[in-house]
């Protein structure tokens, strides 16, 4: 009887340790994390509902609440600024670019893996590399190809540069998928008598989707948010991506519209949040190189 005490004690007891432990080892960095990852978008939308006299008057209002929301800077960015052209102009290069990289990674990739030809392994870690290559280095010899070739302050200039960056990770990322694809199912197709175009299109692609989704989304999200080339490239007003427009045209010397800048800010991002709520399953699925046989 003693010794079943003392065994239900030590049960009482691990039970409590492992619960103060999991609190400590788990909820409470999840809730660090959770906490810095929203914040800014908590400060984005407190900021663009706020009345301009809330805004920088700490001492009688709070600064992380809001009394009285209005949707004035909303309507004076949409409205009264070239914000929907941005929007237009971003979406345009976003998936035209996501496209063109797409298309290239995808032969790039498929050749690496599946052909199999000497050098092989050393092109694919040649493509990666050129992923580090920073672009604040690169848009210096770009910006001389865009002005000898006439397409500067055009949204021809940044999907055409755009991929430069996007189809070495994009490549990168469809070798690692391809390469848990098994070899069988194109063997099969190859003694069937199928060809090279009819595997990559009817075998290879369709298994590799979460592959495509995954890369599609980094190359979108890297569009949508590029700010160095936007600035060198684009210099009218109305050709300009959210990134460089809020930024350029809502900043007047020393005054900065705060309202209307986070706005800018919380509305820009709201196309890449949605997109990742839809295929975040597809995009877990292809980082951890699950492939459903």
């Amino acid at each position: 009887m003693a010794d079943q005490t003392v065994t239900d004690d030590h049960e009482g007891l691990d039970q409590f340790e492992s619960r103060g432990r999991k609190i400590f080892l788990v909820w409470l960095p999840l809730a660090c994390f959770i906490f810095v990852l929203l914040f800014p978008f908590y400060w984005m939308a407190v900021t663009a509902v706020k009345p301009n006299a809330q805004l920088t008057d700490y001492q009688n209002h709070s600064p992380f609440w809001v009394v009285g929301p209005t949707l004035d800077h909303i309507k004076y960015l949409l409205f009264e600024t070239s914000y929907p052209g941005w929007l237009w102009n971003t979406l345009i290069v976003a998936v035209c670019s996501t496209f063109l990289s797409l298309l290239a990674s995808v032969f790039a990739a498929y050749a690496i893996e599946r052909l199999r030809f000497r050098g092989a392994r050393v092109t694919g870690l040649l493509i990666f590399l050129a992923y580090l290559v920073p672009p604040s280095i690169l848009f210096i010899p770009l910006s001389v190809i865009v002005f000898q070739i006439g397409i500067f302050d055009s949204k021809l200039a940044l999907i055409l540069t755009y991929p430069t960056f996007l189809i070495p990770f994009c490549t990168w990322l469809l070798m690692g998928y391809f390469r848990s694809i098994p070899y069988e199912l194109e063997e099969s197709a190859l003694v069937d008598g199928a060809t090279r175009w009819q595997i990559l299109t009817k075998i290879v692609l369709p298994l590799a989707v979460p592959g495509l989704i995954s890369a599609g989304i980094f190359a979108f999200t890297l569009s949508w948010n590029e700010f160095i080339y936007a600035l060198t490239f684009i210099s009218s007003s109305e050709n300009k991506t959210i990134p460089v427009g809020v930024l350029t045209e809502l900043v007047r010397g020393d005054i900065y519209e705060w309202g209307a800048l986070m706005s800018g800010a919380l509305l820009g991002s709201l196309p890449v949040v949605i997109l990742y709520s839809f295929f975040v399953d597809y995009y877990v699925s292809s980082m951890t190189g699950a492939v459903k046989e």
